[in-house]
């Protein structure tokens, strides 16, 4: 791009920026802003609380279906914030959002939601759960939605200073003629060009611009605005009743008093400003880790040199101004993270804080205008509520609890979106699932049957292992071996099921293996060198290492029965991934037809129900009618085990018959149905072809190995089932010959 170019493509990008400052009203005289306010009165006096709750609504929600229930959530902690995401900013966005957690989300909304009816956020909301329950990345993605929000339109923030301009001769002005001289038809400075101005003091509160009204007057025009726009809802008290910190106060009524009480030339002195917010710079947005000091506190300004040519009235002032965590969260939400690891005297100040909406400083009071959540573990929770002052604090504290998560999806997400991309070489298949899944295991109670108002359901659940109960929470898969009537009970109370673990102190997601311990386990099988690829394999023997440990407190509790055997769930994860493993391997090698078990039971219904009512059968080969095939029913019924087939043949058609009165008009689900008689004919069928499905394995392992020594047409077999494999279920060559190795291994030597 030669010069003329670069400088035609530099005016453009200025007037681009220029338009867009423009457009977004960046800088307004008092009067500019309030006929905003006029226009949309409920936007431009929310307080924090009812900011927040907005946002939330803004980027909306939607429903996620799972075995437990239908859950809201919402989309900011998918960071779904409606920019235009690269392909950079799409990865960031899966590592960074929250995986799960739906109940929480909800719990959140409605705190905010009962902020907004209260008035003001009169409560700490606390965030409780073990270390590594993604607390703080909760709370991140509520800032990145505020962050987003603040740029748009609908989420426009605007704070005030105080501009003193500069005479026509350059000196500072005091109160005289030449202020209203330099005033002009604008009526205000606010659009003086910088080097008009002397003097700029901005109200580092962030406080609303009309908090420079008295207090009855600007009741009187919010009540106004309120009724013409037709706003349900009371103003918040941030608004309502609010006042400014002192350094503006002082500022207002020195002004108000050099003008003789004439607001319109106070007025005429405040430039209102947009800002967004932060989490970098802290505007709106900031976290507060255990320390030991008061998170706010106050500095003198005056001896600032900025400030040396304010009129008189103004420079004989001794100006404060309060700075601090608190400070910079004004306007948005402050994260107390690890609260109570702090000693209580560190932050007993809180107490009175949350009660009154001000924080004491030592020359005034600072307003909080700031929703405030914290975060702590379960441990430092016990010890507090077992302090003297607990009870002082109940009543100003919400907590949400989040534990670790027990769905394997969500929990997979987790590994997916920040492990995943951060390793330079290919990840195998299943790996992340592997993972997900015994970290979940490690998390399960061993149900209590007493605790199920359904004596049926609880003796159920009572006997599920731990991998069919994460299967049953995770996908709502009722085991085979529980017959038709004990499947539909545990079907119908999965949701039970999830609670009942939710209800002891020792919740389920109270313990077990984070997503920090199984992160470090993936970064460390990613970090074989001698491997081409991170796969299960690797990741499996890490585990079996890292279970012989005794530096976790979840490693050293004792088995309970099959639940807390650490050890044991990881050859449970290992059949449960080879299990995998080899139904893709059956659905690449062509050999077997995935639904024909499922054709041979229907086939086997059919003739059964012509053999029952002594009918013929129409065979669509011979294209005559026949008598039912005998051998076909003995056949299925000898995978089945009926011994009385007469019996067992009139109890099958009877559950049929049964399940088409409750579902008329529907096509029988022989899966529901009988889930058990399906799998022992899948089972049957595979096994027939066992033989075959392990030669192709075998040839595809050597096919990878570059083995000349196979048949022509085992070799074009064991190459067409390698790229099913590759382009259909993700593997590379490497993970594939891993995958298979591993499974002809364990299951066709």
């Amino acid at each position: 791009m030669g010069d003329g170019g670069l400088k035609a493509a530099l005016e453009t990008i200025r007037r681009e920026v220029k338009t867009r400052f423009e457009s977004q009203k960046r800088v307004l005289s008092f009067r500019e802003y309030f006929d905003l306010v006029q226009a949309h009165p409920r936007r431009h006096t929310r307080d924090a609380a009812r900011y927040l709750k907005d946002c939330m609504d803004f980027f909306g929600s939607y429903e996620v279906s799972k075995p437990t229930g239908t859950f809201k959530r919402w989309r900011l902690f998918d960071l779904e914030l409606g920019r235009h995401d690269s392909s950079r900013q799409v990865e960031l966005r899966l590592r960074d959002r929250l995986a799960g957690h739906e109940a929480a989300q909800s719990a959140f909304y409605r705190i905010v939601d009962g902020f907004e009816r209260e008035g003001r956020a009169n409560r700490l909301v606390l965030l409780h759960g073990p270390n590594g329950s993604a607390k703080s990345t909760f709370v991140a993605c509520l800032m990145r939605g505020l962050e987003a929000y603040s740029e748009t339109e609908d989420g426009a923030l605007y704070r005030f200073s105080w501009i003193f301009p500069r005479s026509r001769e350059g000196s500072g002005i005091g109160f005289t003629t030449a202020s209203d001289e330099l005033l002009g038809e604008a009526d205000s400075f606010a659009h003086l060009p910088e080097e008009r101005i002397t003097a700029k003091l901005q109200s580092s509160v962030r406080e609303h611009p009309l908090l420079l009204l008295p207090r009855d007057v600007r009741q009187q025009l919010i009540t106004s605005a309120y009724e013409r726009a037709g706003v349900a809802e009371a103003a918040p008290d941030w608004v309502w009743a609010g006042q400014l910190a002192r350094k503006n106060q002082q500022i207002f009524q020195a002004l108000l008093t050099a003008y003789r009480g004439d607001l319109d030339r106070v007025l005429a002195h405040i430039q209102v400003e947009r800002f967004n917010i932060s989490r970098r710079y802290r505007v709106g947005a900031a976290t507060i880790g255990p320390q030991m000091s008061v998170d706010a506190s106050e500095r003198q300004i005056t001896a600032d040199r900025s400030i040396e040519s304010l009129p008189a009235s103004l420079s004989a002032l001794t100006l404060f101004e309060p700075y601090g965590e608190l400070v910079d969260a004004s306007g948005g939400i402050v994260e107390f993270s690890d609260l109570l690891k702090r000693p209580l005297e560190a932050w007993k100040y809180l107490l009175l804080a949350i009660e009154n909406g001000e924080v004491s400083l030592p020359m005034s009071n600072l307003p909080i205008n700031a929703v405030m959540v914290a975060s702590s573990n379960e441990l430092h929770l016990s010890a507090f509520r077992q302090h003297p002052e607990y009870n002082s604090f109940r009543g100003r504290i919400v907590r949400i609890r989040m534990g670790y998560l027990l769905d394997v999806h969500r929990e997979r997400e987790i590994y997916d979106g920040q492990i995943v991309p951060q390793i330079p070489k290919h990840v195998a298949p299943h790996t992340t699932y592997v993972a997900a899944l015994w970290a979940v295991l490690t998390r399960l109670r061993r149900p209590d049957a007493a605790r199920f108002a359904s004596s049926e359901l609880g003796t159920i659940v009572a006997s599920l292992t731990p991998l069919e109960k994460a299967e049953l929470l995770a996908d709502g898969v009722v085991p085979a071996r529980f017959d038709a009537d004990q499947a539909k009970i545990l079907a119908s109370g999965v949701a039970e099921v999830l609670e009942e673990g939710a209800t002891a102190s020792d919740y389920e997601g109270i313990s077990g293996a984070s997503p920090r311990e199984v992160r470090m386990l993936l970064l460390d099988a990613a970090a074989d060198f001698k491997d081409p690829c991170v796969s299960p394999v690797t990741l499996l023997n890490r585990m079996a290492e890292f279970c012989e440990r005794d530096d976790y407190e979840f490693l050293k509790a004792q088995p309970d029965g099959p639940y807390r055997d650490h050890r044991a769930f990881v050859d449970q994860v290992r059949d449960r991934w080879l299990d995998i493993v080899e139904s893709e391997l059956r659905a690449a090698s062509g050999l077997i037809d995935e639904g024909s078990p499922m054709t041979l039971f229907d086939r086997y219904v059919n003739h059964v129900s012509h053999w029952v009512k002594k009918e013929r059968i129409y065979n669509p080969v011979t294209g005559k009618d026949e008598d039912p095939d005998l051998d076909l029913m003995k056949g299925v019924e000898q995978m089945l085990d009926g011994d009385d087939a007469k019996e067992f043949r009139n109890e099958l058609l009877s559950a049929i018959a049964a399940w088409a009165i409750d579902h008329p008009g529907e096509d029988v689900d022989y899966e529901t149905l009988f889930p058990h008689y399906i799998e022992r004919v899948r089972q049957a069928y595979f096994g027939e072809r066992r033989t075959q499905i392990g030669e192709i394995g075998r040839a595809i392992v050597a096919v990878i190995d570059q083995d000349d020594g196979l048949e022509v047409d085992l070799r074009e077999a064991a190459q067409q089932a390698l790229q099913v494999l590759i382009g259909v279920y993700g593997y590379q060559r490497s993970s594939a010959k891993v995958a298979l190795g591993a499974l002809i291994d364990a299951r066709y030597h």
